[in-house]
């Protein structure tokens, strides 16, 4: 049980910068931010979201020809959330690279292919998995024949994106996703869902012996 006062604010580490003129404390994000790494590590809700979409917006802003790399840790969440991430994405002029660590999965997958082509990458131990839209609704049954016909709406768009960035037809996409589907990261390249599995460079000396 977490205690009653417990802030998650308090694990965020500060790092200490010292320049010309003199030392400055930022959070690790902040930091990161300031390397222009964004770090999606929590399910997508609209705060979140909001969150990403700002930080790609700004950097964007900084310098509208550099990467932006996009760090991916994440189980999904919110489809309408994820979609602004990922509409904002596709409209920023810079190349995003995107990086799945941990666990990219649902909408985390999605972000994850929508990467900048040739720039999206997996670490080794990294899983992705992908599946069709879920949800749950009442109420009366015109109520829930709406809720039925705009899920699938949102299915059969996240489809298409699926499709249009791993370069599978949306008939394989569509039967892949009918349950959830797992990949590794090898897999994830194979899929087309990422370009490389970046390895470190231990593992690359011992794959040459």
């Amino acid at each position: 049980m977490e205690p009653q006062n417990f802030n998650p604010k308090s694990l965020i580490p500060s790092v200490i910068e010292t320049t010309s003129r003199g030392e400055r404390a930022y959070d690790i994000f902040s930091l990161l931010l300031k390397e222009r790494i964004i770090f999606l590590g929590t399910p997508v809700d609209d705060f979140v979201s909001n969150t990403i979409v700002a930080q790609l917006l700004y950097l964007s802003r900084e310098d509208p020809e550099k990467d932006i790399n996009l760090y991916i840790n994440s189980p999904g969440g919110s489809v309408y959330a994820g979609l602004s991430i990922y509409d904002t994405m596709q409209m920023i002029p810079n190349d995003v690279c995107t990086f799945s660590v941990g666990l990219s999965a649902s909408m985390g997958t999605i972000l994850l292919t929508a990467g900048a082509k040739g720039k999206r990458y997996a670490l080794p131990n990294s899983t992705m998995m992908m599946h069709s839209v879920s949800g749950g609704g009442g109420g009366t049954v015109a109520d829930i024949q709406i809720q039925a016909k705009e899920m699938i709406r949102i299915n059969d768009k996240l489809t298409k994106i699926m499709a249009l960035h791993t370069g599978q037809s949306e008939s394989k996409v569509k039967k892949d996703e009918d349950r959830d589907f797992w990949m590794d990261a090898e897999q994830a390249v194979d899929y087309g869902l990422v370009d490389q599995v970046i390895y470190p460079e231990s593992e690359k000396k011992s794959k040459k012996k």
